[in-house]
């Protein structure tokens, strides 16, 4: 039995997401691997310090953005954070070694961006014959230093053929960029309909005469949709906040003339896509992609 494992971290939904995604299809066609989730956050700062003294996880300053709909200067932020993280390079790759030293994966895979090269650099390191893969969740990267580490022996996994001619570009070795068609996604987005559609959403108290949106925008939810709802009370609408509660305790109290249906967190998008007409959200890979998969038109 191989180890295998699957770097994330909580900065946004999408890298949770692809991780399970990627689980789930593993197990789903009976590989002889034992995945291991593996929190990126948790390795580097195992004691939690950070989180003691600001009183918050670091990618908690990223989801606060994004649920507040301010993101204007998350560029030049990007640059000031990858800064940080090429200074802090020698203690990251000091902890991810210790890490690979004491659960002595057979392959890593990195679905997170950014520090992929102290993840590359720690393994080769400690383990340098396991092998070391990054697939994108974004469907082009943001280079320099984003997605890809050219130089070192990190094969990557590009959803669409920008992401691919953007690594062979950058100088990846092409034996080792492997081209997929689009985004991970959980094996329900691929599953056949198994509900009735109408009567569902009949008993949700749609009328089968009028197209119903679903607005999405992440797991941390966003206060743009307020707006979107605001705007549209004559528009059915099923609302998925996330883990922002007091985001869907607002939009409940929102009055509306068509009906609405106001979700927390919930792991059956694909079910609640299945009940949509069109998708209005963010412009995550992510939702797209499964907004795509279900036939939705994006908005």
């Amino acid at each position: 039995m191989l180890n295998v494992d699957l770097v994330w971290f909580n900065a946004g939904g999408g890298h949770r997401a692809a991780a399970e995604a990627l689980a789930l299809a593993i197990e789903a066609q009976g590989l002889p691997w034992r995945v291991r989730k593996v929190n990126f956050s948790e390795v580097i700062d195992p004691a939690g310090r950070f989180r003691r003294i600001m009183g918050f996880d670091p990618e908690d300053l990223y989801n606060k953005r994004l649920a507040s709909g301010f993101t204007l200067g998350l560029a030049q932020e990007l640059r000031l954070l990858q800064r940080a993280i090429r200074w802090s390079h020698p203690l990251l790759v000091e902890r991810l070694s210790a890490h690979w030293r004491e659960t002595r994966p057979d392959m890593v895979v990195s679905l997170i961006p950014n520090f992929n090269r102290a993840l590359h650099d720690s393994l080769a390191l400690t383990l340098p014959q396991t092998p070391f893969v990054t697939v994108l969740t974004d469907m082009a990267d943001h280079p320099p230093a984003f997605w890809m580490e050219p130089g070192t022996g990190q094969h990557v996994v590009c959803g669409t053929a920008h992401a691919r001619a953007q690594a062979l570009q950058a100088g990846c070795v092409p034996e080792q960029v492997h081209r997929v068609s689009g985004m991970l996604l959980r094996p329900a987005f691929h599953a056949p309909v198994a509900l009735d559609r109408e009567q569902e959403r009949a008993a949700l108290g749609f009328s089968p005469h009028q197209a119903v949106g679903l607005v999405m925008f992440g797991g941390a939810g966003s206060r743009v949709m307020k707006r979107i709802a605001a705007a549209l009370p004559e528009v059915p609408l099923i609302l998925l906040c996330g883990r922002n509660e007091s985001l869907a305790q607002a939009l409940r109290a929102m009055p509306s003339a068509a009906p609405r249906v106001v979700v927390g967190f919930t792991p059956d998008v694909a079910r609640w896509m299945q009940l949509a007409d069109f998708f209005v959200g963010k412009p995550g890979p992510g939702a797209i992609s499964e907004a795509v998969q279900m036939g939705l038109p994006v908005i």
